[in-house]
């Protein structure tokens, strides 16, 4: 009940006596000097609290600086006018028993006594003692005008709008607040030193504060109702984002079943199949045992026969079917027994495979034979001979021919054929190479420079290789640098915008051709030089071993997108091709696959291969191109 009391007082008090902070009737109402509002005391010492580590205190209202001294806010003046209006706010809200209730307490001194009379001059409610000693002190207060604290309480003395003494004019209130200087003065002040400050009346200063107040209440209570319901808009829009979450991940789900269920059939199909090889495997083995445990059974019977002890005591016809029978016998333990059979079903078994499915399939692969092998899946007559040659896809390559003709030739397995998008007017080319981001490197026939061109045609920058004499051959890292030789010593790396010479690194034989792994080996070949090598480099320039061509047979290179490097071994006076797979072991090369020789028309020596996806292959040689199907 007494909460009740106090919640329908707090309600329909004025707002002039609500502390901005607690929003209820002002206790002990003191005030921020340097801005002059005015909150509880208890208030501000909980404000404070958290912020001990300061000398000062910022104003929760306009947030002005107070400095506080070794007590802090126990040292802050009250505001006795405040003060004054909440007594008679309580006097004339509860008359007696109210202000009885509160107890004034003496603020002259520390002993926290019951006030007996209140002083307008001091403004201070002052205890028994206080009070007597006021009296006693003539010459200091004999001027000053007590109350007593009975006649506050029965109402006949208000001791609301009191003002402080102003402490140079001793007489005078301090009844005017300076705005500009933000400090009560009284009217002589204002002649002195304040005279082109705004002035405010202290009681009109009050009100406008005191509205000020109120329509800081009034907005905060209306921002809390306009973020209460944010809030519960938040959790209906929460509410709805949950729900269209959930309606994709049960979409994902459920495309994750269907998915999975073709995957489960795969599986069960490559189980299957593999189930069925053991079985095919099995019965062969099976039908070699049979023979072997039918040649036992054969000649187990054979010796029972031969060997007997009535062989002094056959007759002619016996003796010459014995005789036959040995023959048959021995021819038949002549018969030499089968040692490869079986371990050629195991090297068959062995050389069956699993293929993962590429990226772009959803399937988990197939089982391939045991023959690797290369088959040309077509062959392309071009109109001149080919100079450089790069893959553009994972089906098509693009063709540059030298001082024969201009322009960029794009070339596809199933035969198709068009021109670059883009007519560069800067020569004839020697070499080119695409970057991921569809910008294009090219060399010009018999220059020291090449240039990058973005994928609309304009040229974005010049590499010029200052040491070179020879035309300049260009590739690309998987990381898009470009990568360029020049038939000499050395390999230059620039990044991928061509502006910057990142390695420079050195070879042990004349390098044309050169390819980088994933993992940033260089793999270089000279090609048709006397003297035909493929050697792996790392960036410091550190060599594995080689590997050396015979007389008359020259070497290039592709690296596939798994590291894997292909090197096709052409020789000059044949047409036939043989291409070798190879595995990196450290900086050197592990032949893993010798495939078929491959029949390829050439009238050129300069040949070029590339590999377009791990299963297809492109080479060139002259003005004949081949697409190469690899089968592991």
């Amino acid at each position: 009940m007494a909460e009740k009391r106090k919640s329908e007082k707090t309600s329909s008090s004025s707002p002039n006596l609500i502390c901005p902070l607690c929003l209820d009737i002002f206790v002990e109402a003191t005030i921020l000097t340097s801005c002059g509002h005015t909150f509880c005391r208890r208030c501000l010492k909980k404000y404070d609290l958290t912020h001990q580590d300061l000398d000062h205190m910022v104003c929760p209202l306009c947030r002005k600086i107070t400095k506080l001294s070794a007590n802090r806010v126990d040292d802050l003046r009250l505001n006795v006018s405040i003060n004054g209006c909440v007594d008679d706010y309580h006097a004339k809200c509860g008359g007696m028993n109210a202000v009885l209730e509160m107890s004034q307490k003496c603020t002259a001194c520390k002993s926290q006594k019951d006030a007996v009379s209140f002083c307008r001059t001091c403004t201070f409610y002052m205890c028994d003692k206080c009070f007597h000693s006021h009296q006693q002190l003539v010459v200091v207060f004999g001027d000053h005008e007590t109350v007593s604290m009975d006649d506050v309480i029965e109402g006949n003395v208000s001791i609301g709008h009191l003002f402080e003494k102003c402490s140079i004019h001793k007489l005078e209130n301090k009844d005017m607040f300076c705005k500009d200087c933000k400090a009560h003065v009284c009217h002589k002040c204002v002649l002195v030193g304040h005279k082109a400050h705004e002035i405010k009346n202290q009681v009109d200063f009050e009100q406008e504060l005191r509205r000020k107040v109120e329509d800081l209440a009034q907005r905060c209570a209306g921002k809390k109702t306009e973020l209460e319901k944010n809030i519960q808009n938040i959790e209906i829009q929460r509410h709805k984002v949950h729900t269209t979450v959930q309606i994709l991940l049960d979409d994902v789900k459920q495309a994750y079943n269907i998915k999975a269920k073709e995957l489960e059939e795969n599986l069960r199909n490559l189980t299957d199949q593999i189930n069925a090889l053991q079985h095919s495997f099995d019965d062969d083995l099976n039908v070699l045992k049979s023979k072997d445990r039918q040649r036992i059974k054969s000649i187990c019977s054979s010796i029972t026969l031969v060997d007997n002890d009535r062989l002094g005591h056959l007759e002619t016809d016996t003796l010459s079917a014995h005789i036959l029978l040995c023959k048959e016998l021995d021819a038949m333990l002549e018969k030499a027994t089968d040692h490869t059979s079986a371990s050629a079903i195991t090297k068959k078994a062995k050389g069956k495979r699993f293929k993962p499915a590429d990226d772009t399939r959803l399937d988990l692969g197939s089982i391939s034979g045991s023959d690797p092998k290369m088959e040309t899946v077509i062959h392309y007559v071009l109109g001149s001979p080919m100079w450089g040659m790069t893959r553009y896809s994972h089906d098509s390559v693009g063709i540059v021919y030298g001082e024969h003709a201009q322009g960029i030739d794009i070339i596809y397995s199933n035969g198709g054929k068009l021109q670059y998008r883009n007519k560069l007017n800067d020569g004839n080319y020697n070499n080119l190479v695409y970057q991921q981001n569809g910008s294009l490197c090219v060399s010009l026939y018999r220059t020291k420079e090449a240039y990058i061109y973005s994928p609309l045609g304009s040229k974005k920058a010049t590499i010029h290789v200052r040491d070179s004499t020879n035309d300049l051959n260009v590739n690309r890292s998987p990381s898009d640098e470009i990568i360029i030789t020049n038939n000499t010593r050395q390999v230059y790396i620039y990044d991928p915008t061509g502006a910057t010479l990142k390695h420079t690194v050195q070879t042990k034989h004349y390098t044309y051709q050169a390819s980088t792994t994933r993992t940033g080996l260089i793999i270089t070949s000279s090609c048709n030089a006397d003297q035909s090598v493929v050697t792996v480099y790392d960036r410091d320039g550190n060599a594995g071993e080689s590997l050396q061509a015979p007389k008359g047979v020259c070497l290039y290179t592709a690296v596939d997108e798994q590291d894997r490097v292909y090197v096709a071994s052409a020789n000059c006076n044949s047409s036939w091709v043989v291409i070798r797979l190879y595995d990196l072991d450290g900086l050197n090369l592990k032949e893993r696959v010798k495939f078929n020789a491959l029949d390829m028309k050439s009238n050129w020596s300069w040949r070029y291969l590339v590999s377009l996806s791990p299963d297809m292959l492109a080479f060139a040689c002259g003005d004949n191109l081949y697409f190469i199907k690899v089968s592991l």
